[in-house]
Formats: C-alpha cells, structure tokens, sequence
C-alpha cells in the first residue's frame, strides 16, 4: 500500500525539484569541462593527439567509454540542498518530503530555521524545531538568530532579514539550492497584496518557482494547497507549530487570508485561490517576455554617448517604455526595492507629458532631467 495521497503529493513535488536542481548540476559540470582546455599529450604515430591509454583519442564528436569518467557529475561530492522551516505545517511538510527524497538521490539535505526575535521564547522554539530537522535525518541543522530592523513595515523587515540570513547560510554551507514552503494559497495572498498596492504585472506574477541568485531559491509546493501540506503532516504524525503572529489581524497578509479570502470565496464562489495562481503564472508570463523586449530596446533609445532620447522612447509602447526607464534609474543606482510605480510614473510624464518641468528625485539620490530632446538620469 503506497503512501497518503498528500504524502505522495508533496514527496512527487520536492523529487521533480531535486532532478532539475541535478540535471542544472549536471549540465554546468558538463559545460564547464568542455570550456576547460586540454593539457598537452602525446601524439599519436599519425601526429593526433593520444588518450590516456596511449591508443587514438575518440573522434570529433565521438566517444571513448573510459574517457572522463563522471565528468558531468558536481565536483565535491552530493550536492547540498537546504529546506527554509519556520516548524510550521507547510515547511514541515517539505522538510519531511526532502529528508525521504534526498535518500534515493545523490543529495544530501540540511535544513536552516530562523528565529527573527519578535516573540518571547523564540529561541527556544528555535532550538525545538532544529531538534525536529535533526530527527527526521536531516544534517545540517542551524538555528540562525536575526535581528529584524523596521524599514517597510514589520512583515517587510522579516522578510528581509529571514533572506538575508538563508542567503548566508546557502553561500557558507555551499547549498546548491534552498527549498521554500510558499503553497498555492500563498501564491493568491500575494497576488491579491500586489493589486491592492495597484501594482503592474510583474507584482500580480506573485512569487516564482524558481527565484533568487542563480536561482537559488525553489518553490515545490506552488501548485499545492496549504490544506494538502497540513494533511500531510498529520498523517506522518509531524508536529506543527502554528505561529500565532499568522493570525494576528494586525498583519496585513493575515487579514487577508483570515478575513478577505474567505470572502471572496463566500461571494464567487470556490475556485478563487486556484484562479489568482493561475492568474500569477499569466502575469508572469507576460511579465517575462515584455522585460526581455525591453531589454533589446534599451540598445535602440540611446545616442552615441548614451543618453536615452525621448523621441524614441516616446515611440514604444507604455508598457515597454516604463520597463526601459525602470532599468536606467536602477542603473544609475536606484534601489529596486524602493522604487515603485509612482516613480516610474513620473519618469514617463518626462516624455509623454513634458511642459518643461524640473528635475525629479529618485530613491538613492537618483536625480532625472528633460535635457535638450535626453533623458539624463544621474545621481543627485
């Protein structure tokens, strides 16, 4: 008898992530032999180069059996891929799917927990939850303190500081990945977050399945209701902790998955989690390609010293524009975190709407001007 179905759910899920993350492996190892150059041999009688066996070396583009033995394997033994668990169900769940995978894989598993320091006791409840990790087989294990600052709100600021810790563990520990919990209900909670901002479609695309620094950070259960990972540990008998601060209608995300997707369910009926996730991959879509079309516009709106003329980006769609404009400013040093569409709103008017308006201030100090028929975006 196999297992539960959400067990076998969200193991499936964590083994497709494990084989993209080898075959990436596999194929940066792969790549990277073949750009490496040969050291000098021996000769063959006819003057081409030997094998190491001192017989002919294989053709071009054939083959020699004992030729670089697990050439396309990652150097340095398994591979190490993490699992971010804050002990609740959705991370517990993933940790458990990870621990049972990486046993039939040529990976090893290791988890981080973070304690961001809000609640009294967190650093005990850190220490349980690495002591869980650690029983499911799991190693290594690290409870990582934090301190949580307060620019852009309390939930920001976590955010910030929980990535930043991940980011140091992944780069320390040598992870090749970093696996994270975020389920499809999640997936809708952001897409709704992101239009109430009034946000454009690269917020409404939600979160990636595959994000981060040379994409680091993986996504299993994207496609998975929350319901299915709680499931899943109460069938493993996994303990879960339930963070109170989930359910505290001080936090935005928490009203909204208490209190506004519930309604919204009430109101259209079931079916609205599943249609905002579907909505995210959409945007996402979308999102990707114009980024790319704006990424070969920016060559075609600037003169020979650069500077973006505004006649040529007046011709190219809004949606385009907005995205050439969003990269020069960060290129000139614009914190993208900080910089919202309010901002890239009024960039545009310089080339849409210009009546001879000043200068406009950009986070980090960024300072745009109209100039002579240019754009000239400069730090201030």
């Amino acid at each position: 008898m196999g297992p539960h179905p959400a067990v076998a759910a969200i193991r499936l899920a964590v083994r497709r992530v494990l084989h993209d993350v080898l075959n990436e492996l596999s194929r940066d190892s792969a790549a990277g032999a073949a750009a490496a150059p040969a050291p000098p041999g021996p000769t063959a009688p006819d003057g081409g180069p030997t094998a190491p066996d001192g017989g002919p070396a294989a053709p071009p583009g054939g083959s020699r059996a004992d030729a670089r033995p697990g050439a396309a394997r990652p150097a340095g033994g398994p591979p190490l891929v993490l699992v971010a668990c804050s002990g609740g169900a959705d991370s517990m769940a993933l940790a458990s799917a990870l621990a049972f995978e990486a046993r039939k894989l040529a990976v090893r598993a290791g988890a981080i927990t973070v304690d961001h320091g809000l609640q009294s006791g967190s650093e005990l409840r850190a220490a349980e939850v690495a002591a869980r990790l650690g029983a499911l087989g799991l190693d290594p294990v690290e409870a990582v303190a934090v301190t949580v600052g307060r620019e852009g709100g309390p939930e920001a600021a976590a955010r910030d500081a929980r990535y930043a810790a991940l980011d140091e563990a992944a780069e320390r520990l040598g992870a090749a990945a970093v696996l994270l919990g975020h389920t499809r209900d999640d997936q809708a909670e952001t897409v709704l977050l992101g239009l109430a901002r009034g946000s454009g479609i690269r917020s409404l695309s939600g979160m990636a399945a595959v994000s981060g620094s040379a994409g680091r950070y993986r996504r299993p259960f994207l496609h998975l209701d929350r319901q299915t990972a709680r499931t899943a540990c109460l069938v493993q008998s996994l303990p879960v902790w339930d963070d109170p601060m989930n359910a505290d209608p001080a936090y935005t995300r928490s009203r909204l998955r208490h209190e506004g997707l519930p309604a919204l369910e009430k109101s259209l009926g079931k079916g609205v989690v599943e249609a905002l996730a579907r909505t995210a991959q959409l945007c996402r879509d979308d999102a990707d390609a114009l980024d790319r079309w704006a990424a070969e516009a920016d060559a075609t709106v600037r003169d020979e010293a650069g500077l973006l003329e505004c006649a040529k980006l007046y011709a190219l769609p809004p949606a385009v524009r907005r995205r050439v404009l969003r990269r020069a400013a960060i290129a000139e040093g614009a914190p993208a975190g900080s910089l919202f569409a309010r901002h890239i709103e009024e960039l545009d008017r310089l080339i849409t709407g210009w009546r001879g308006q000043g200068a406009i201030n950009l986070p980090g100090r960024v300072v745009a001007r109209r100039q002579g028929g240019r754009l000239v975006i400069r730090q201030g």
